[in-house]
């Protein structure tokens, strides 16, 4: 077996329906549809903010209450769990995992977090158990792509880097790991990751669940 480990990002490959999710909010909130990606991604204070609350920095409380008032929203109470609501495992993603670990393979999660409380986005989907190791940013106070993370979590797991398997959806997070020796795979949309996974991992790729959605 040539890899003893998988790495896994939690937003874009064990979570669904991110988008869709806070889109429709936004549209029930009364807000344009892009409002949440401009307050996270476009606007420069907010992107601040949200890096911040990422790190540990800042409480998901306390981005909830800010970014509410960004928005124009009215309640700022459980802000991020209402936009998320209707995320989604991803199944084969989820089936995969269980898989490696089955085979002897430590597998982690390694994402960048908002915050476990009051919303719990790991717990929402059920996925803290499929994990030998878990590496959330909030805990750690620092976010990938920081070289750092990357290394905390090869050694928590008790691995090199040349014996593991990293995935993630945004591309910039993957630089860091390759350079630990790390093989890295892009998440990208429309791809066939558990087939390139099952590949590289010498596992057969799971049936995909009746009506899961990749």
């Amino acid at each position: 077996m040539r890899y003893r480990g998988l790495i896994l990002d939690f937003a874009g490959v064990l979570a669904t329906g991110i988008g869709e999710s806070v889109r429709g909010w936004c549209l029930r909130e009364g807000l344009a549809a892009d409002a949440w990606s401009h307050a996270l991604e476009r606007d420069p204070a907010g992107r601040e903010l949200y890096l911040a609350l990422e790190a540990g920095r800042l409480s998901q409380e306390e981005w909830n209450a800010t970014t509410a008032r960004a928005l124009g929203v009215d309640r700022s109470e459980n802000l991020m769990g209402r936009a998320w609501a209707g995320i989604r495992r991803a199944e084969d993603v989820v089936a995969l995992a269980v898989a490696a670990r089955e085979a002897g393979m430590r597998v982690a999660m390694l994402s960048n977090s908002f915050g476990v409380e009051p919303y719990d986005p790991y717990g929402h989907l059920g996925v803290w158990d499929l994990f030998d190791v878990a590496v959330i940013s909030e805990r750690e106070g620092l976010a990938k792509p920081d070289p750092e993370i990357y290394r905390r979590t090869l050694e928590r797991m008790g691995l090199r880097g040349d014996q593991c398997v990293f995935v993630d959806d945004q591309e910039v997070n993957l630089p860091p790991a390759a350079a630990l020796g790390i093989t890295t795979v892009h998440a990208a949309a429309g791809t066939d990751l558990c087939a390139r996974l099952g590949e590289l991992l010498a596992l057969a790729p799971p049936s995909r669940p009746e009506g899961a959605v990749a």
